[in-house]
């Protein structure tokens, strides 16, 4: 998720599409709260990890 975001990220930019550029960002926080939560041990919508 979080490669996807950076992808869709860099993607947005050098093209110019903003709406690449806005859910390149979503993906990427959303995909690093998942890593983090996960990597404390709390287990996220019951799965105790996200790769």
């Amino acid at each position: 998720m979080i490669i996807l975001g950076l992808v869709l990220l860099l993607a947005g930019i050098l093209l110019g599409f903003p709406l690449l550029t806005t859910i390149g960002v979503v993906l990427l926080v959303a995909g690093a709260v998942l890593m983090v939560l996960g990597s404390t041990g709390r287990a996220v919508g019951g799965r105790s990890h996200y790769y």
